[in-house]
């Protein structure tokens, strides 16, 4: 319920900005971006789910339908259209993020009305009965929706799961190499699935690295360690388990090959012929330096955590543009506020504001980046660089 309120509170904020009126625009399929499209699809698909389980008393099953795509129509799709309702002007792709949203919600409304009767009708009736008088006078005096298959695209909503997976993957990675989402990476490889040039781009922003590597075996970006299995080698080898230790050691990765191949690994120990199947040792994986991995359904992704200079560079700048933006809603802007940066000391982060200067002013609506401190200031330490910022409303 908060999901779906949060996101219906998102819509309220920049409808009002703009004073956008749905009544005054229309949903031009031409228009639409693949995220529009998605997520148009997947709402067809849930209204044939939910009426499906409804029609036959599933009415958990219904209820979870509607969880997960409340999940993802927050923290996928308005999250990465988040920046398309920032401009000031009403641009086709902006009427088309507005159009969507609007369908989606109120459309999830109308499915969500017999399970949460009071939060959807305060939904309804404040983004179509206010807007449209013509509009039946309370949700609960709607028809049910019915799926429109003009709108759906399986193979889309396919490509995009894949996404959903590998992202979800990548962010494990991500949390076990202890590197922030900001900090931008040189590449991931991932094994399991493989994607198109439109949905790999989706993957590479939202993990932010700069190249994706589809790979047929991760084993060769991994290495392995490998011990005798006691339990089955003891009665076969007796005194030769030491030396067979020694050497499972030292070839590791050549046993693990040779067992993925459906092969047996053979070798030769004080004139005694070793036959190693996959149920004779004891594997465990470890790092490459520099390669980080994560496995999860299906899906094997390895982050290349390399950093040079102007990696490490763009992660400081998004970092500053992130302290920014949350000096901006402390000191109670609001989104469409312009602004002016200052800033004081700093070193390495006062060159990289002032080289980025550009992008850190697009993201944040700034008009100028100057140094010195006015209006609200702050300390911060950004990745061990000291420095002080100020904003000001313009």
């Amino acid at each position: 319920m908060s999901t779906i309120w949060n996101t219906y509170a998102f819509y309220v904020l920049y409808a009002d900005i703009d004073g956008f009126d749905p009544t005054k625009h229309s949903l031009k399929r031409e228009n639409l971006s693949l995220m529009d499209r998605w997520i148009l699809s997947r709402l067809q698909t849930l209204i044939k789910r939910v009426d499906g389980n409804l029609e036959t008393f599933h009415i958990t099953e219904a209820g979870r339908e509607l969880i997960d795509f409340a999940d993802e129509l927050s923290n996928w799709y308005v999250r990465r259209c988040r920046d398309r309702y920032w401009g000031a002007e009403m641009t086709d792709d902006k009427e088309a993020a507005y159009m969507t949203l609007f369908t989606v919600l109120k459309t999830v409304s109308l499915l969500t009305a017999p399970f949460c009767p009071f939060m959807t009708e305060a939904i309804y009736q404040n983004i179509v009965r206010s807007v449209d008088k013509d509009a039946p006078l309370s949700i609960h005096l709607c028809d049910y929706p019915t799926a429109d298959e003009s709108f759906v695209d399986a193979a889309l909503e396919e490509e995009m799961a894949k996404v959903l997976n590998i992202v979800t993957v990548g962010r494990s990675a991500r949390s076990s190499a202890a590197q922030k989402t900001r900090q931008p990476l040189a590449r991931m490889y991932v094994q399991g699935e493989a994607l198109s040039e439109r949905a790999a781009e989706i993957a590479k922003e939202e993990l932010n690295v700069k190249e994706i590597v589809f790979i047929e075996n991760a084993d060769e970006l991994m290495s392995y360690k490998v011990k005798p299995q006691l339990r089955t080698l003891g009665p076969r080898y007796g005194k030769l388990l030491g030396r067979i230790s020694a050497h499972l050691n030292d070839n590791g990765d050549a046993v693990v090959r040779a067992h993925h191949a459906g092969q047996d690994y053979t070798f030769t120990v004080d004139g005694t012929e070793v036959v190693l199947g996959p149920d004779d040792v004891l594997v465990s994986t470890q790092q490459k330096e520099g390669l980080v991995s994560e496995q999860g359904s299906g899906v094997t992704v390895v982050l290349d955590t390399n950093l040079t200079p102007a990696l490490k560079e763009e992660g400081l700048m998004r970092e500053l543009v992130s302290k920014l933006q949350a000096m901006r809603k402390e000191a109670g802007f609001e989104v469409s506020d312009h602004i002016a940066i200052g800033y004081r000391n700093g070193g390495e982060a006062a060159r990289v504001l002032v080289q980025y200067a550009d992008s850190v002013k697009a993201d944040t609506l700034a008009e100028r980046i100057e140094e010195g401190t006015f209006g609200y200031t702050k300390d911060w330490d950004l990745n061990g660089n000291a420095i002080t910022l100020s904003v000001q409303k313009l």
